[in-house]
């Protein structure tokens, strides 16, 4: 198994949009880079609250996780380039791009140098082989004060490890229950 490279990844996955890796001052970078691609945070948010409507006590429960849980920011109706991660919390957003992946490739994503210097992890599972999309990501921030992320710019970046063999059953073969989300995808059990 090896990782593809920015040539590979170009000829071998489908990425729209796809951009290049170019100096974009007073931006977070994003783009293909040599061994990988920085994906850009889209402008829809749903940030964490445990504010229940109901009252009493919220549970995080991942069979019983309802928009309640969340409040939902775009930042293209805000007017904002940012939105606020309260501490030692979440938020669910999308890419901005959609991605359809080869039935040998395996996509891993790691966050940013950018971001996780600041105390922000970003956490995607595995884009397993023919998985098409657009990524949900979970951000959070780990540290005591508010944090701000930026709409439109990057956030993680995406490996792309490509298998000696093709697998005998993707993702499109089993009807993943995420396979062509549209954007912001909350967590489902089927």
């Amino acid at each position: 198994m090896g990782i593809l490279c920015d040539t590979q990844i170009r000829e071998l996955v489908s990425i729209e949009p796809f951009e290049d890796n170019t100096k974009r001052p007073g931006k977070v970078s994003y783009g293909v880079s040599s061994y990988g691609y920085d994906v850009r945070v889209g402008t829809v948010f749903k940030i964490f609250t445990n504010a229940h409507p109901t009252g009493g006590q919220a549970i995080v429960d991942p069979k019983n996780f309802g928009e309640d849980m969340f409040v939902t920011v775009d930042t293209e109706i805000t007017g904002r380039d940012h939105v606020i991660i309260p501490p030692n919390s979440f938020a669910l957003c999308e890419t901005v791009e959609v991605f359809s992946v080869p039935r040998d490739v395996l996509i891993v994503c790691v966050g940013k140098s950018t971001y996780a210097r600041c105390g922000i992890i970003v956490n995607v599972t595995p884009l397993e082989p023919e998985w098409r999309g657009k990524v949900t990501i979970e951000i959070s921030n780990t540290t005591p004060l508010p944090a701000k992320i930026y709409a439109g710019e990057g956030i993680a970046q995406m490996l792309f490890l490509k298998g000696d063999r093709e697998c005998a059953v993707s993702y499109a073969d089993k009807s993943g229950k995420y396979q062509d989300q549209p954007g912001l995808t909350l967590p489902k059990v089927d």
